[in-house]
């Protein structure tokens, strides 16, 4: 696993860059917490579990809790725009709204919202 660290207004932010699904339970986030040089990162849509995005399994609001416990910032990349699922699609938008973890189409649009934040993390 490769780790991209960006520096924007005093904001460190890392970017997972990996092909592979690394985020199948809650144990592989905190795992991953671990490696990560900075309390904001970013992940692809592709490296979390499929089963994170079927809010029956908990697994996402088990890692929303997680992230809140530890003031972990969690930017996930990818296409959110054709979901069927409402209570996903609302999911989604109460993430983005409260900031802490969003999920946006670009790594960019991430790196904008968590760069723009006033104080290191």
């Amino acid at each position: 696993m490769e780790i991209l660290v960006h520096e924007k207004n005093n904001n460190r932010i890392a970017e997972i860059q990996t092909e592979k699904v690394i985020i199948k339970k809650t144990e592989d986030f905190l795992d991953l917490l671990s490696d990560v040089p900075s309390k904001k990162f970013i992940l692809k849509k592709e490296n979390i579990d499929g089963s994170f995005f079927d809010l029956k399994t908990g697994l996402a609001g088990e890692i929303l809790q997680k992230a809140s416990t530890y003031r972990i910032y969690l930017g996930i990349a990818g296409d959110f725009e054709n979901i069927e699922s409402s209570s996903l699609r609302s999911f989604i938008a109460e993430s983005n709204r409260t900031g802490q973890i969003v999920f946006m189409q670009t790594v960019h649009e991430i790196l904008e919202i968590f760069g723009g934040q006033d104080k290191r993390v």
